[in-house]
């Protein structure tokens, strides 16, 4: 989207964040690992289908030369009320049937929808905001098994019945369940530094409000 605002250079911010009509987090742009720590700055997008997705969607998005600021947002899975990353997990969750998915060990890099949406309006507001942005919580740390452990306790559910990964594989086919058996830890460093103070840091208060 473009942002001409009086008096200042015209804007344009790209969000490979495709709201409900991609299961796709752009933080796929990261290799997946259990040690690495990625931040704006670190390679990727290069490595597997979903990784070059994402770069194909960010080089189709750039504008040639300097005159024009450029931001793009990559997000992680967005939970918000309706749909979102949880929308699929809420009836066996409802259910008690809900649990972790493979190891349980993959990172789960997430953002709260609000958090998502005040990025945008962020990066468009404020001119010193340029480059990648990632858009994810600050908590980094956090694992498939915590998020499940914390959906389940939003739901008032128990959630320790795993999801094998043969059948997740099984279910999704092999490229989908990449992106739900591995993960990234990824920090949103520069996010941060411009400023952004997030709405929901913590998962337990984004998963309340999601699911209330």
């Amino acid at each position: 989207m473009s942002s001409p605002t009086l008096g200042c250079p015209p804007a344009k911010l790209w969000s490979t964040w495709l709201g409900r009509t991609s299961s796709i987090p752009s933080e796929a742009y990261y290799q997946p690992s259990l040690t690495a720590e990625y931040d704006e700055d670190s390679p990727g997008g290069n490595f597997d289908f979903f990784s070059n997705l994402v770069s194909k969607w960010e080089a189709a998005a750039k504008l040639p030369g300097d005159a024009t600021r450029q931001v793009v947002v990559r997000s992680g899975a967005v939970l918000g009320r309706g749909g979102g990353a949880i929308s699929h997990m809420l009836l066996p969750f409802r259910l008690g049937l809900g649990g972790p998915i493979g190891s349980g060990r993959q990172f789960f890099p997430w953002i709260h929808i609000e958090d998502m949406s005040r990025i945008l309006v962020h990066a468009i507001e404020n001119s010193h905001v340029n480059g990648i942005l990632n858009g994810v919580s600050p908590a980094s740390s956090t694992t498939n098994a915590e998020f499940a452990k914390a959906l389940g306790a939003a739901l008032g559910r128990p959630a320790f019945l795993p999801l094998p990964s043969p059948a997740v594989q099984a279910i999704f086919g092999r490229e989908r369940a990449v992106m739900l058996l591995e993960g990234q830890k990824v920090i949103p460093r520069r996010t941060l530094a411009s400023g952004y103070q997030y709405v929901f840091p913590e998962l337990g208060a984004a998963l309340k409000q999601a699911v209330s």
